[in-house]
């Protein structure tokens, strides 16, 4: 893994993405204007594209790149089982402490070394008991994690030193006829991914070539291309700054 990977393994990112994943509206943007419907986007990764007869149909859900684990307790509401990837040591602790104690205690930075004291904690009407939070790289995954019926990458192609060695693995993680979906901002940095393994943002001798373009290219052979969608998101550094991305989500039937 690209040694950038140690920047999600820092108390202040840690505190950041409990923040961005349990925060409530009003403890990420207090403000009466700003982009609201940025606000809750790990659950809504898995509200807007896991079929809601998931539970009757007894799926399994599988989250790569989860962080510190909204996404993947959201998914246990229409989900059996639920196995939850990330390579972050500490997001996968983070995880493991709302699930096991129903929260966590974190510090949100306001100004400088101003902080304020808040808890993340579990989502109501999820079941804790079916998640498996496992530290693992996507980009070597075990090969004993079976199929599933769905798999969420969020916002992890472009944090990923190679991401084509996870895309190979896709086809035999999702079941016929199940469902893949992939977000990403696709803010593709040296620092992360060598230039060389960028999926898209280049150009080559035929063109230039789009992220979304290199996915249809090679998936194609396995999935159906179903949906893309532009999400918003919003990530609060300090009470005066923030990430406003805008990922596309580009949603897969396996053949």
């Amino acid at each position: 893994m690209h040694m950038s990977a140690s920047l999600y393994e820092t108390d202040e990112i840690v505190d950041q993405y409990l923040l961005f994943h349990y925060g409530s509206a009003g403890e990420i943007l207090p403000f009466s204007f700003g982009p609201r419907d940025a606000l809750d986007f790990p659950a809504r990764c898995v509200a807007d594209y896991l079929p809601e007869d998931g539970e009757a149909a007894g799926f399994r859900g599988l989250d790569l790149g989860c962080a510190v684990g909204r996404s993947a307790f959201e998914m246990t509401r229409r989900c059996h089982e639920v196995v939850a990837i990330d390579y972050s040591h500490k997001f996968i602790e983070a995880a493991k402490t709302v699930q096991r104690d129903g929260g966590i205690d974190y510090r949100r930075t306001d100004e400088g070394d101003l902080r304020t004291s808040l808890r993340a904690t579990l989502p109501a009407g999820v079941h804790p008991g079916r998640v498996a939070f496992r530290q693992g790289d996507a980009q070597n995954l075990p090969e004993d994690l079976g199929d599933f019926d769905f798999v969420l990458a969020a916002n992890l192609i472009d944090r990923l030193e190679n991401p084509l060695t996870c895309l190979r693995r896709l086809p035999g993680l999702v079941r016929s006829g199940g469902r893949l979906v992939i977000t990403s901002p696709y803010t593709w940095l040296a620092e992360f991914t060598p230039r060389s393994a960028w999926l898209g943002g280049k150009q080559t001798a035929n063109g230039t070539v789009s992220t979304k373009d290199a996915l249809i290219e090679f998936l194609d052979g396995a999935f159906d291309l179903r949906e893309s969608r532009d999400m918003p998101l919003l990530i609060r550094e300090h009470a005066r700054k923030y990430q406003w991305s805008v990922a596309e989500a580009t949603v897969w039937q396996r053949r």
